[in-house]
């Protein structure tokens, strides 16, 4: 862990830079994969599924018994607990539906916008070192609420072939039925180009490992389109002297034991809140059986102190967390002030946890500085918004003129006439 005291603004740049990675090998190796998934389907995702999962796959299908199966492995407590976070999801996002109105923009000229659901979408599911069963929640619960038709879900299988059943219960919870044992650069192939077994979508969604990005990129360059770029997960607390150390300090090893390549950013105006920080992240971290993984991503991580309340959000936005957590006397006031943020936290209740799983709001937000020009995944990311337009004979000797001017200023005669010959049918 960095420690800047009062750092002047010239080296705010240096202070939030992300961890750099050369990928250059690891493009070339995703290049290599999805280019044998294109060509040999099934045959390619099952071969790659041996050599990276260690799993031996007839069928590549999550089967209705597998499905029963998986619901009998989990506890009461745990599904109570993921149909309380399907509801909470649910609840937010029907409430981001569209409403079209229709607008007359002049008299007979009339516009409106229908939002229509992507037919196909494609939900990536890690299932590593930490199984991601709540983002099928996250992502499938507002792909039903938008209407999309076909909702294909991939995840990779354990050693056995099995799929983690905490993920196929949030699965059928959520609505899916189509779920293919697939991880990896070779999920995001069969998902892009379609296989025998796996049907081919028009949007892919999901977090992943670098080459489960660097896959989802390279396949959005001609074939299907994703949710959005993104990086490591990260997290950036402000806090003044009011903050509860102790929460804080869990707040930060939270995001810490993503993985290697997380980053936390603590934020403070208060030296001593800074140091009592300090002490309780390495107090927390000697119990945490993610230990070692957390500990590596500390390293890329900064505790700034600043003057004021507005160096403190200035350098917050200058970063662009992914999740920030605003632990202040005036977080209402703070948050305000915010432009540049995937999720925002407020208070000293409201933990990344929360939305991670319960809240209800979505937990797949862009990192790496994207959520500059990003937001994350809510209900219009599974829409398109199609826009119509219908004029009458008073909508044309309203704008007709303007059009067939401005056409021509463009030298685009086609466009022009297409106006005139209607113009010259109102004089007859």
């Amino acid at each position: 862990m960095k420690i800047y005291k009062n750092p002047t603004k010239d080296v705010w740049d240096e202070i939030i830079a992300r961890p750099r990675l050369d990928l250059t090998k690891l493009n070339a190796t995703v290049s290599s994969v999805l280019a044998d998934v294109k060509q040999r389907g099934d045959a390619a995702v099952k071969e790659y599924e041996e050599k990276f999962d260690k799993a031996v796959l007839t069928s590549l299908a999550v089967t209705e018994q597998e499905m029963d199966e998986a619901e009998q492995l989990i506890s009461n407590e745990l599904k109570d607990a993921i149909i309380l976070a399907h509801h909470n999801i649910k609840v937010f996002h029907i409430s981001q539906r569209f409403v079209g109105q229709k607008i007359k923009t002049q008299e007979g000229v009339t516009c409106w916008q229908k939002s229509v659901a992507i037919e196909k979408v494609g939900l990536y599911i890690p299932g590593g070192t930490a199984p991601l069963f709540s983002t099928v929640l996250m992502l499938a619960t507002p792909a039903k609420i938008a209407g999309c038709k076909e909702i294909v879900l991939c995840t990779p299988p354990n050693k056995e072939g099995k799929v983690n059943p905490a993920i196929l219960y949030a699965a059928r919870v959520a609505g899916v039925s189509k779920i293919f044992k697939a991880g990896g650069v070779q999920a995001i192939g069969a998902m892009a180009y379609g296989t025998e077994s796996v049907p081919k979508v028009f949007k892919i969604f999901g977090p992943g490992n670098q080459y489960v990005m660097a896959a989802k990129q390279q396949v959005s360059l001609d074939d299907v389109a994703i949710d959005m770029p993104a990086g490591p997960s990260e997290v950036c607390v402000l806090a003044d002297e009011s903050a509860n150390a102790e929460f804080v300090a869990a707040d930060l090893l939270s995001q810490a034991e993503h993985g290697i390549d997380s980053q936390v950013l603590l934020i403070t105006t208060s030296e001593s809140k800074l140091e009592e920080v300090q002490k309780k992240v390495d107090k927390q971290l000697e119990v945490l059986p993610r230990k070692d993984m957390a500990f590596k991503a500390l390293e890329n991580s900064r505790y700034i102190l600043v003057n004021s309340s507005e160096e403190m959000i200035d350098l917050s936005n200058r970063y662009a967390p992914e999740h920030l957590i605003i632990q202040t006397k005036d977080y209402e006031q703070m948050a305000e002030k915010v432009i540049n943020a995937g999720s925002v936290f407020l208070g000293a209740y409201a933990c990344e946890s929360a939305g991670d799983y319960a809240s209800g709001t979505n937990h797949t937000l862009p990192t790496h500085g994207y959520a500059t020009a990003y937001n994350g995944v809510n209900l219009d990311s599974y829409c398109r918004k199609i826009t119509f337009q219908h004029l009458t004979e008073e909508g044309i000797r309203h704008i007709g003129r303007a059009v067939e001017l401005m056409a021509k200023a463009e030298q685009l005669d086609a466009h022009k006439n297409a106006m005139s010959v209607r113009i010259k049918s109102l004089a007859k």
